[in-house]
């Protein structure tokens, strides 16, 4: 059991994102009792596969992994977004359950049409609030971001060939180009290379002064793994010393 299980879970031992979306739901609920705010809910899920977007909510003939279909990513009034993203509304954190199934059902697909690239990809399970006061007419809006993201590997060790090894590439430099995200923001470097990857680039709010962020690292206690695991603690230990500064609400009337 390693990433996936701890972002996922199964039915009786539940994962990161299922804990996280029942207690956002949970203060809503609290929160709309008294009647003076309202909420929209609304999520995506997206996977980022050789360094390209895929849209894992598609909802008619569209395949997730088209090249007809290429999504970019684009700055806007609140922050980063991608046009023509799948963003469905949501009122339960058991409709959110029933998206993520379709959203595995699609990259299932995609895994038989693409050479089993569901492990080989970066999986991002997105959720957007809005919170309206209707006294005051404030609003203030937020999202979270529930990342799985593909290991690292030794392409020397793992002995991948042809597209196997293009994807294991693909993750490395995504890889990479967080760590190099994490180092310039420890340094407190006035340049931060958010543009050097799709991962990254997409991150960019949630890697920001304006974020709270949270990362698990796992490791292997397999003898035969203990070069990647102390990659892995070694780049836990620069992610520790990360200081994002005291998240804000953004309210606009």
């Amino acid at each position: 059991r390693g990433k996936t299980h701890t972002m996922e879970g199964n039915k009786n031992d539940r994962g990161v994102n299922y804990r996280a979306l029942e207690k956002i739901f949970d203060d809503i609920s609290k929160n709309t009792q008294n009647g003076a705010w309202e909420y929209e809910i609304s999520v995506s899920l997206l996977e980022i596969y050789n360094e390209e977007i895929r849209d894992l909510l598609c909802l008619d003939d569209r395949k997730p992994y088209s090249k007809a279909n290429k999504l970019e990513i684009k700055k806007g009034e609140h922050g980063m977004y991608v046009p023509g993203l799948t963003v469905l509304p949501v009122t339960s954190h058991e409709e959110v359950t029933q998206l993520m199934k379709l959203g595995h059902k699609n990259r299932a697909v995609a895994c038989t049409d693409m050479n089993e690239h569901s492990s080989r990809s970066h999986s991002m399970l997105s959720t957007y609030v809005i919170a309206k006061n209707k006294i005051t007419n404030e609003a203030a809006r937020g999202k979270m971001h529930l990342i799985d993201l593909a290991g690292s590997e030794r392409l020397s060790k793992s002995g991948a060939v042809g597209l196997r090894k293009t994807e294991a590439a693909n993750i490395n430099k995504s890889l990479s180009a967080l760590g190099d995200v994490i180092q310039a923001r420890a340094n407190n470097n006035s340049h931060v290379p958010y543009r050097n990857s799709t991962l990254t680039y997409l991150l960019q709010d949630s890697l920001s002064r304006d974020s709270k962020t949270l990362m698990f690292v796992q490791i292997s206690p397999v003898l035969g793994n203990v070069d990647e695991s102390s990659c892995s603690l070694n780049f836990a230990s620069r992610v520790r010393k990360v200081e994002l500064g005291k998240a804000k609400k953004h309210v606009s009337r």
